[in-house]
Formats: C-alpha cells, sequence, structure tokens
C-alpha cells in the first residue's frame, strides 16, 4: 500500500492510500481539488473516504467528492459529520475489497470527544490526536482523556507510520527542545525536519518508535519530562505533568 501526504489548506495533509491497481482511498480531505488532482495525476480510482473528526478541515472535501465519486464515508458517530455513510465506534473492524484494506478503529477521545484513528496496513492515520513531535489541543476533552488516548496509540508496533493531520513538525520541535534539550533523538529528528522543510518535502510519515523517543507527549514518564514538569509545580501525576505540558505548548511562542 502506498501513503501518500496531500498537502491542503494552510498546513493540513490528507492522506491518500493506493495499491497498485490504481485503487485508492482518502483520508480527512480538507478540501477536494487536491485530492481529485492525485487521483487524475496517478490514474487512480477513489473508493472509499475515512474520517477522524468532525472540524470542517478534515471533512469539507468529504461531501463533494462524495458527489463526483459516490464512495463510502467512514466516520465516527456524531451528528456533525452529516457526510457519513457507515458509523464506526472503538473496537471495529472493517476491510474495503478495492483497495485491498483492514483497518482497525480506536476511539481517542481528547482532541474532540468523538474524535477516531484508523490502524491498518502498518500506518496510524491519527488525524489530530498525535502529531510529530506533540499532540492536539484539548478543544472538548480533558488532559486524562488525552493521555490515555496518547498512551493506546503509544502501544502499537514501533515500525508503524504515524500519519498525522498537520505539518506541525519543526514548530512541535522547539518547545519538545525546552522540555528536554539534552535529548539526542531529539536533537536528530529536529536536524532531519529541517533537513526535510528545507528540501519542501514532508515530515512525515514517521515511525511511533521515533515518536516515543523524541516526543515529550509520549514521554510523561521519562526522567527528563519528569524533571521539567517539577519545575512548572507537576511532576507527582501522570496526566498533572500531561496537563503541564499541553498548557505550556498552547502559551508557547518561537
Amino acid at each position: 500500500m502506498h501513503v501518500v501526504p496531500l498537502p491542503a489548506l494552510a498546513d493540513n495533509y490528507i492522506w491518500l492510500l493506493h495499491d497498485d491497481e490504481g485503487n485508492a482511498l482518502v483520508v480527512d480531505p480538507g478540501e477536494a481539488t487536491p485530492v481529485e488532482a492525485a487521483l487524475r495525476a496517478r490514474k487512480l480510482a477513489l473508493r472509499a473516504i475515512l474520517l477522524t473528526h468532525h472540524h470542517n478541515d478534515h471533512i469539507g472535501g468529504a461531501a463533494a467528492l462524495r458527489e463526483v465519486y459516490d464512495v463510502p464515508v467512514y466516520a465516527p458517530d456524531d451528528e456533525r459529520i452529516a457526510v457519513a455513510t457507515h458509523r464506526v465506534k472503538d473496537g471495529d473492524t472493517f476491510e474495503l475489497r478495492d483497495p485491498s484494506a483492514h483497518f482497525q478503529v480506536m476511539a481517542v477521545p481528547g482532541h474532540t470527544l468523538s474524535h477516531i484513528v484508523y490502524v491498518g496496513e502498518g500506518v496510524l492515520l491519527c488525524g489530530d490526536t498525535l502529531f510529530s513531535l506533540g499532540c492536539g489541543r484539548l478543544f472538548e476533552g480533558t488532559p486524562a482523556q488525552m493521555l490515555s488516548s496518547l498512551q493506546r496509540l503509544a502501544s502499537l508496533p514501533g515500525n508503524t507510520r504515524v500519519c498525522c493531520g498537520h505539518e506541525y513538525t519543526a514548530a512541535n520541535g522547539r518547545f519538545a527542545q525546552t522540555v528536554e534539550p539534552n535529548n539526542t533523538a531529539l536533537q536528530h529528528r529536529i536536524a532531519e525536519v529541517a533537513r526535510l522543510r528545507a528540501a519542501h518535502q514532508p515530515s512525515v510519515p514517521v515511525t511511533l518508535s521515533s515518536e516515543l523517543a523524541c516526543n515529550p507527549f509520549l514521554r510523561v514518564h521519562s526522567d527528563a519530562v519528569i524533571q521539567w514538569c517539577h519545575q512548572h509545580g507537576a511532576a507527582n501525576d501522570p496526566v498533572a505533568r500531561f496537563a503541564a505540558l499541553r498548557s505550556a505548548k498552547d502559551a508557547f511562542q518561537a
């Protein structure tokens, strides 16, 4: 299965997955035009649309695509996603014949209460829950919910490719460096991202093992993150440590 990030809007990625026979699916099409252009350029047939949450920059193009291609739309059970044809929930699995793909659904409340991710074909299609070197803002959920969601994702195989919804990695890296300035793996990842972005290349997908080594929001039990949290008055409880990290990131400017 080929995995292609399609830049959209200001800094979104729409994820295009396709096989060698020309069958494709898209994840979180915030707009239709990049998808249609990619399908034409690669001579692909759209077979399904997968949605992770209700924000318009992730679903804004789904209705227009479905009008043209008449394909199933998988989405969480959220009335704010009117375009859905198949409602899926935590623990569901489903298979697509064209392209041949099998996905598991995981509920990951935090960014929104109904946010889901899709895991399959060696990829984690995670919307705005997990970013490279960061995580999503808490618009509807609690720190405890988001930390639990991230810990579920952290338990996936290390070679899983993380396919997130935005190109935030460089900015996330600047914050992560303030938390773990001596993290060698983080320093290498920041340098890698700088090279990729200078060449106008996406910084994702990235392996989950890389994120486990570099992303402070997945490292609330590491000594360096605990030390940083202690300096910010939140050392004893993992949820409090996560909340302190998220609050600091919300206010971070660099």
